[in-house]
């Protein structure tokens, strides 16, 4: 920056800017909190159906989020500007300053552009007369001084121009249609971000060189910045996609064996560079374009470590193998996974079912790319991991019936079905792995398809049951939990809305062998049965609270409605309690102490189903009404999460002696008992909670029958599912 400019620089016009940007962000806050509480909530409560459940509502939601990012950004923009130019005239001040002092001392400071500028002194008459000479050295070290000066603030003040440039440009570059969700609340976070990410990438050029002081200092700033969109961006601009491939397969070569504390930290170190590649991979600048291309391009390259340890691969990593390994934590970017999931799965079809493992794992037998128990041989367990936390892109994965088969069959030959069951998870729920402060959206008419052709397969005999068996057997019973609103409906037969309420956008229906034959073979699973269990009892508590707070909701006797309910849930959980017996007798369940265990450590995720509604009662607009939180008044879900607290306290049942609830599920008419105790629990906490004025014994002896006819309904429906497939 010359002297001059920064001297007589007139700030004016930039307060001016700042002043704009400051109306501009405060009508954005406005049009965001209009987006969020009318344009997408009225779009989340409404019964969608066709093009606009798929169309129509996701366009609102993305719509919404632009709003959103257009706040941060101008936000980002605001701020980065005001500091700037609070630190400009700062330094303006104390160039002013220096300047008049040196005046004082006869010094003159001259603007000789380009960034330079002389000191001199004035000259005067009675220098010459000083036979010692120190006032001629003190006013050379009084312009030496001076100069230094200068010199600093003219180099902060240029830092503080050009930082402030750099950011802002890579602010609005990161989004080529739309805005970035960056936010800065001054200029020296931004920059300091920059700064980092450059810092790190020349370190990650030499990974064979790193002390573990350096790769501990690696992962503080990783840590610290994964989800900074500018540090995330430069930092794999920085690599390259071709280099990021290559420092991760040289890293891994550097450090394998590691045990300790040093294979904790490298465990970090990958979690953490996986979340910052997922972060940058938002970013639609050209250069993260290209890096995304890059990358891409990549996967079938073999990648060799330049490391010269004696652990050295003689057979070099796939670009894609390197690349899933990269992908087990943070969501990354939609059209990204899109693309790097059409191109994996059309390799891994091409195989066919039982040859993927040929194709990816034999043959890399030297081949360990994550620090931890897996290896990352197979990219398509990183893959669905990658899909497990961003639900759109699962949906998008497994729309094709085809490609839904096939992965599936590949679970027999392979170790890949834990993660793919979190990934089905992810698509049919809408609801990220490990998200528990989401709310779960309404079903789409995709995501019900894809459920159906779930259930397909599990149900088809000669061997679809043994999808349970291959890592799934959890994630089918959390999906059977989130699907409880739909599998009531096919229990209930024609038209069931007005009882089994779900704001579900899909026209189509569960076929019922389907849902029978999946719940009854996910059964075998402790995890996946106890999941049922919990989804069964929310689901119902969701339910008689619904309905108790408005009456309206169904035309018809009350007893009528609690025996629907009552009846219900003694199917599905009759359908539960016969499969397991079935499965302890042939020896396909390890026994109770299992069960026991999964039900207990299920539990505290269970409860988080309620918060985030994934098998909420919600009210669709057909039927008058909002989600059931504002049904209720607040406060909803109360007592669905009172059943949650009973099954996970292992509440004692009324008159059986040491037999808690549930636990003792190899005896069928205890079974039998515990859903029906549960459910008159939850017919008392819902009368209670609305005051509602009904015969309470009448109730809960009608709620009890039904319980104990759809407990005997099971069995029909189990026989008549078998017959089905004959």
């Amino acid at each position: 920056m010359d002297l001059d400019a920064l001297r007589h620089g007139n700030f004016s016009q930039l307060g001016e800017a700042i002043t704009d940007w400051e109306e501009m962000t405060k009508k954005l806050a406005t049009l965001k909190e209009d987006a969020q509480n009318n344009l997408k909530a009225k779009a989340d409560k409404a019964s969608w159906a066709g093009v606009n459940a798929q169309v129509s509502r996701e366009f609102i939601d993305k719509t919404a989020r632009e709003f959103t990012d257009a706040h941060t950004q101008a936000d980002s923009i605001t701020k980065i500007l005001k500091d700037t130019h609070g630190e400009l005239v700062d330094y303006r001040t104390q160039l002013t300053e220096a300047i008049g002092r040196g005046e004082k001392k006869n010094l003159t400071v001259i603007d000789t552009r380009h960034g330079t500028f002389t000191v001199t002194g004035n000259t005067r008459p009675d220098w010459s007369s000083d036979p010692s000479g120190k006032q001629s050295a003190n006013s050379q070290k009084d312009a030496d001084d001076l100069r230094n000066e200068i010199q600093r603030i003219l180099s902060k003040a240029t830092e503080s121009d050009n930082s402030a440039a750099k950011v802002l440009k890579l602010l609005v570059d990161q989004a080529k249609y739309g805005f970035s969700d960056g936010r800065y609340t001054d200029r020296d976070s931004a920059a300091d971000a920059v700064e980092a990410a450059d810092k790190l990438a020349k370190m990650a050029k030499h990974p064979d060189r790193m002390s573990s002081k350096d790769i501990a200092e690696f992962n503080r700033y990783l840590g610290k910045y994964h989800n900074d969109p500018l540090f995330s961006e430069r930092f794999a601009k920085g690599l390259g996609g071709k280099g990021t491939l290559q420092f991760w397969t040289d890293m891994v070569n550097a450090h394998a064996g590691a045990r300790g504390t040093e294979l904790e930290s490298l465990k970090n170190l990958q979690a953490n560079l996986s979340m910052t590649l997922a972060t940058a991979s938002f970013s639609d600048s050209d250069d993260m374009r290209a890096w995304k291309t890059d990358l891409l391009k990549e996967t079938n390259t073999s990648f060799l470590s330049d490391s010269k340890t004696p652990f050295q691969n003689p057979v070099g990593a796939l670009g894609s193998q390197v690349l899933s390994s990269l992908m087990r934590q943070g969501e990354f970017d939609t059209e990204f996974l899109d693309d790097y999931r059409t191109k994996l799965f059309k390799q891994d079809k091409g195989a066919g079912d039982s040859n993927t493992d040929s194709l990816w794992v034999k043959g890399y037998d030297h081949i360990d790319l994550v620090f931890g128990k897996e290896n990352g041989r197979d990219p398509l367990e990183g893959l669905f991991d990658a899909l497990s936390h961003n639900p759109e892109a699962a949906t998008h994965a497994f729309e094709s019936k085809s490609d839904l088969n096939h992965m599936l069959g590949t679970t027999m030959y392979t170790d890949r079905g834990e993660s793919l069951g979190r990934a089905l998870e992810s698509a049919v729920t809408g609801v990220a792995a490990g998200d528990t402060t989401s709310m779960a959206p309404p079903h789409s008419a995709a995501q019900v398809e894809i459920m159906a052709n779930i259930m397909h397969a599990v149900a088809q005999p000669g061997g679809g049951a043994d999808l349970v068996a291959k890592g799934m057997g959890e994630s089918f019973g959390d999906m059977a939990a989130a699907y409880m609103p739909e599998i009531s409906q096919a229990f209930a037969g024609a038209d069931p809305g007005a009882v089994f309420i779900t704001n579900s956008d899909a026209p189509k229906e569960l076929g019922l062998p389907d849902v029978t034959r999946f719940l009854s073979a996910t059964s075998a699973d402790p995890a996946g049965r106890a999941g049922i269990i919990y989804g069964e009892s929310i689901y119902t508590g969701n339910l008689l609270e619904v309905h108790l707070s408005n009456p309206s909701l169904f035309h018809g006797d009350r007893d009528q409605l609690f025996g629907d309910i009552g009846r219900n849930a003694g199917i599905i959980e009759g359908i539960v309690g016969h499969s397991a017996a079935n499965a302890e007798v042939s020896g396909a369940v390890n026994g109770e102490k299992d069960y026991n265990d999964a039900l207990k450590a299920k539990g505290d995720f269970a409860k988080t189903w309620v918060a985030v509604g994934l098998t909420f009662a919600q009210v669709p607009e057909r039927l008058g009404g909002p989600a059931m939180g504002a049904v209720v008044g607040g406060g909803a879900g109360a007592v669905a999460s009172a059943a949650v607290d009973r099954l996970l306290e292992g509440q004692q049942l009324e008159g059986a002696k040491d037999e808690a609830l549930y636990h003792s599920s190899q005896d069928l008419f205890r079974m039998r008992d515990s859903v029906s105790q549960q459910t008159q629990w939850s017919v008392e906490d819902a009368l209670a909670r609305h005051h509602v004025d009904l015969p309470e014994d009448g109730i809960k002896d009608t709620v009890r029958q039904a319980v104990n006819d759809g407990w005997e309904d099971s069995d029909y429906y189990l026989n008549r599912s078998k017959e089905h497939y004959e």
